[in-house]
């Protein structure tokens, strides 16, 4: 492949009884930009559901990996190796726990900040140099333990907040195939969806 493809990753956990849970936001989001461009599914035989758009000059290939969350990074390498593509060519999008509800973060790299499927994409492709967009869920109430929280179901507000921030997201990704990860983070890392007010200095 050349270098004017990007692979998009949506992190998240396999089958329709995870869809909806706040870990998978980031499989949603791949998979609405994938139905917004009117991707076409690839006859990928590795362990993700990959579809293939266009943008512009640049080949899109948006997967869903079929492993589970902290098993990522079997999906990852098994794509980039089959794909032929470097790391620079990777967009990797997922929930963060330390972002507000429906916020959006650009990186270049970095640690995982906890997120075990970012953890396990690092320790498979050992590196921590892939752009990553992240989306907002905001931390658990006080008492709810996180690991039932990120695996549960919004409530009706919560969800929509949720269902923007993964339609941004979809716009980063444009973004980042466009100008690249610096003007991207200008756009993206200071805006924040009408409900939240001003923007924060959080990282």
């Amino acid at each position: 492949m050349s270098d004017s493809t990007l692979l998009v990753v949506g992190l998240g956990n396999p089958g329709p009884g995870y869809r909806l849970q706040r870990h998978n936001v980031g499989a949603e989001a791949v998979r609405a930009l994938g139905e917004r461009l009117g991707a076409r599914r690839d006859r990928y035989a590795g362990p993700a559901v990959v579809a293939r758009a266009r943008w512009g000059e640049t080949e899109l290939v948006l997967a869903q990996p079929l492993t589970f969350m902290n098993s990522s990074g079997q999906a990852g390498v098994h794509l980039t190796r089959t794909l032929g593509l470097g790391l620079a060519q990777v967009v990797v999008v997922y929930d963060d726990l330390d972002l507000p509800l429906g916020r959006l973060r650009l990186r270049a790299g970095g640690s995982p900040g906890g997120h075990n499927g970012i953890k396990s994409l690092q320790d498979h492709w050992r590196s921590q140099q892939f752009t990553r967009v992240r989306i907002g869920i905001g931390r658990p109430p006080e008492g709810v333990d996180p690991i039932d929280y990120v695996l549960g179901r919004p409530g009706d507000r919560e969800r929509e907040e949720l269902v923007g921030a993964e339609l941004r997201a979809g716009d980063a990704v444009l973004k980042l195939a466009e100008v690249g990860i610096a003007e991207a983070m200008t756009e993206f890392n200071r805006s924040v969806p009408p409900s939240t007010g001003a923007p924060k200095d959080d990282d």
